[in-house]
């Protein structure tokens, strides 16, 4: 599976985007950095969001990937560091290319089960000042990434169903 599509930074300054599914992350990274990662996780039914309070949005817990750290790592960790919760299963659901400036960058996107250590404090980076349980149903009250968000929504939806089923 492969989407075409177009963002907007929070400049406004439109980037191509190319989203894929089905392929290995790893792959075919010739020209291209693997940044960064997201997590949409779900602790029973509901949606972990987390808010930025330096940049004004609501988000997936993610971040950048370290050096000499996997995707799968940087997944575990950011999400602890911005949301407290501990990740029990993870899957790919899929990363897009992003063609910014004339380098491209690769960001992966999780499905995850998780549940809390305990209360949420603060982000180590405090970047994270606040998350929030919600319906996944009500995703865009909080972030819209367009078709490519429509489609990652869909599939983590479907992994936690099938995962429900086992």
């Amino acid at each position: 599976m492969q989407i075409k599509s177009t963002i907007k930074n929070k400049a406004g300054k439109d980037f191509d985007v190319i989203y894929y599914e089905g392929l290995d992350p790893n792959q075919n990274l010739e020209g291209k950095i693997l940044q960064a990662v997201h997590g949409f996780c779900f602790y029973g039914d509901k949606l972990v969001v987390v808010y930025a309070k330096d940049k004004g949005y609501w988000t997936l817990p993610g971040g950048g990937i370290e050096p000499g750290e996997t995707y799968e790592e940087a997944t575990v960790r950011e999400i602890q560091e911005e949301s407290n919760m501990k990740v029990l299963h993870q899957e790919l659901i899929g990363f897009q290319d992003i063609y910014e400036d004339g380098k491209i960058i690769r960001q992966t996107r999780s499905f995850c089960i998780v549940e809390p250590y305990g209360d949420f404090v603060s982000d180590p980076d405090g970047d994270i000042t606040e998350i929030k349980l919600i319906d996944p149903k009500d995703y865009k009250q909080y972030f819209d990434w367009g078709e490519v968000g429509e489609r990652i929504i869909k599939r983590a939806l479907e992994l936690k169903e099938k995962l429900l089923l086992k």
